[in-house]
C-alpha cells in the first residue's frame, strides 16, 4: 500500500471518493491547525472539509453536512 493520501477522500460508501482500505488504516485530518474527528469528506487542493451538521438527517436517512473552508492537512494515524 502506498504512503500517500489521496487529494479527496469520503467516508460515505456511496461516494466515488470512498476507499475502505485507507479508512481502515486510519486517516487523520488537521483543519486550521486542529485535529478533527468528525470529518465526513475532505479535499486538500480545494481547501475544505465536510462535517455532520448536528443530528439532522436528510430524507434518505443520511446525515446533513456543512462545508467548512480553510487549510486542510491529512496524515496516517499511528497505532
Amino acid at each position: 500500500m502506498t504512503d500517500t493520501l489521496p487529494d479527496r477522500l469520503s467516508s460515505d460508501p456511496t461516494s466515488e471518493f470512498y476507499d475502505a482500505a485507507l479508512l481502515e488504516r486510519g486517516v487523520g485530518v488537521l483543519f486550521k491547525g486542529a485535529e478533527k474527528t468528525n470529518v465526513e469528506e475532505y479535499c486538500v487542493s480545494e481547501g475544505w472539509i465536510r462535517v455532520q451538521a448536528g443530528k439532522a438527517k436528510d430524507r434518505k436517512g443520511q446525515p446533513l453536512t456543512i462545508k467548512l473552508k480553510g487549510p486542510v492537512e491529512v496524515f496516517f494515524k499511528e497505532d
